[in-house]
C-alpha cells in the first residue's frame, strides 16, 4: 500500500466507492464527482486529502483533514481539525486506515492542531470502532451522531 495525497483527477475513483458505500447504507452524504472535488480534494479550509493505492493503483482509502472554520457543518470549535475518512468496501482490516492516520497525524502536527473531531453515525459501528482504536474519544453525543475528539501532544 501506498499513501499519497489526493489529486483532482481520483475523484472519479473516490466517487465509485462512495457511491458502493451509500449503497451499503454506509453513507449518507453526496458522493458523486463534483462534491469530492470540491469538499474533499481542493476544500479551502483542506490542511491534507489522503488516498491509499493499492499495488495496482486501486484506491482503497481516503481521509480529509480540514481545519474547521466559523460557523461550519458540524458545529466544530473552530481551530481544531476535521476528520473524514472512507475505506473502499472489501478493504476493510487491512491496515488502510492506520495507514492514512499516519500521513493525517503527521500533517495535523505540522499544521499546529491541538485537536481533531471525527463526527461519526451512531449507527456506524465500524466507524465509531475505528476512531476509538486509533485514540479518538467521545466527547459528545447528538441524535444520530457521536463527536470523538483525538488530543495532539507537542
Amino acid at each position: 500500500m501506498k499513501v499519497r495525497e489526493a489529486v483532482v483527477a481520483d475523484a472519479e475513483e473516490i466517487s465509485i466507492f462512495l457511491q458502493e458505500l451509500a449503497a451499503l447504507g454506509k453513507r449518507n452524504l453526496p458522493s458523486d464527482e463534483t462534491y469530492v472535488r470540491s469538499h474533499y480534494i481542493v476544500h479551502a479550509d483542506n490542511i491534507r486529502c489522503s488516498v491509499v493505492e493499492d499495488v495496482d493503483g486501486t484506491l482503497l482509502g481516503l481521509q480529509i483533514l480540514k481545519r474547521a472554520s466559523a460557523g461550519n457543518d458540524y458545529g466544530v470549535i473552530p481551530g481544531w481539525g476535521i476528520i473524514g475518512t472512507h475505506v473502499r468496501p472489501g478493504a476493510g482490516r487491512r491496515g488502510v486506515g492506520r495507514a492514512l492516520f499516519t500521513a493525517t497525524l503527521d500533517a495535523a502536527r505540522k499544521a499546529g492542531l491541538e485537536k481533531i473531531d471525527a463526527t461519526i453515525g451512531s449507527s456506524n459501528l465500524e466507524g465509531l470502532g475505528y476512531y476509538e482504536a486509533i485514540g479518538f474519544r467521545t466527547y459528545k453525543t447528538n441524535e444520530g451522531s457521536v463527536s470523538k475528539c483525538f488530543e495532539l501532544t507537542a
